[in-house]
């Protein structure tokens, strides 16, 4: 299959979710000392700071997320943003993850944080990417060196998600080998710049889709499932009653009316995903 088919779609159209108080008389004073002495978990210290980094010859600039309360290393998630760039959608995503234990880095695949405003200029900013997979790697090969390489993820235990055209970029860097333990992606284009091959993929998938997406038609699924069943992939696809594109995103209705797409959030569809996403990561961690 051509290197642009995936984005196809992108090109169109183209995130859960006890203290017991003890009192009475001298003779359980020492049941009360154990009480009292009962420390409370460190609320969550989320910091996020910007990143600058060079990738595919481009200055890209991404953000890294963690909990500063937490100690040691933990897994750490690259989160890849939809077809309108690396924006508040895609920070809230990597705070989220922060706040549940994990390094998460929202990283850039278009260049100097570049963001679209109109979907004509976000599937050429997509197509652009993608049209030249080898640098598509690059940018993101680059952006897992990143977290890599902070002092708070742990280099074993790696994950990637993505959103809309990051849920395909995601895809398919698990297609191509990926060192990663576990790919996930929310209303994501899932056609192949090259289809899986066995024993190639080292993620486990979790594929989170709209049921009412008209971009994601039920002969795609067909063919997805077709293809990792012929790959021995682990992976698990969810449809959302309901949903449509970009269902994770507080901004896609007003941006789907704006535009005339079939874009809308879906408050059910988001945060059943996210539990998803989340017991997901816990049981591959």
């Amino acid at each position: 299959m051509h290197r642009n088919t995936l984005f196809s779609i992108a090109i169109v159209s183209t995130t859960l979710f006890s203290l017991i108080s003890c009192s009475g008389s001298s003779d359980h004073s020492s049941e009360t000392a154990t009480a009292d002495s009962t420390v409370a978990p460190a609320a969550p210290n989320v910091i996020g700071q910007e990143v600058t980094y060079e990738a595919d010859s481009i200055t890209m600039k991404g953000y890294l997320a963690y909990d500063a309360s937490i100690e040691g290393k933990r897994p750490g998630v690259i989160v890849v943003h939809e077809w309108w760039g690396h924006n508040e959608h895609t920070r809230n995503a990597a705070d989220k993850l922060a706040k549940e234990g994990y390094v998460a880095f929202a990283l850039d695949m278009y260049g100097d944080g570049k963001t679209a405003e109109h979907p004509e200029d976000a599937g050429a900013f997509a197509g652009a990417v993608m049209q030249n997979f080898d640098g598509a790697q690059a940018r993101f090969n680059a952006a897992l060196k990143v977290l890599i390489d902070d002092a708070h993820s742990d280099p074993e235990h790696l994950a990637a998600i993505g959103y809309c055209f990051g849920g395909g970029v995601v895809l398919n860097m698990a297609r191509q080998g990926a060192e990663l333990d576990a790919v996930a992606t929310f209303h994501g284009s899932i056609g192949p710049i090259e289809p899986a091959q066995p024993g190639v993929v080292n993620a486990r998938l979790l594929v989170m889709n709209g049921k009412d997406d008209p971009f994601v038609s039920a002969d795609a699924i067909a063919s997805f499932k077709a293809e990792m069943d012929s790959a021995g992939v682990e992976y698990e696809f969810v449809n959302y009653p309901g949903a449509v594109h970009a269902f994770t995103n507080p901004a896609a209705t007003e941006k789907g009316k704006k535009f005339e797409l079939p874009l809308a959030y879906n408050k059910e569809a988001d945060e059943k995903s996210w539990a998803k996403l989340l017991a997901f990561l816990a049981e591959v961690f």
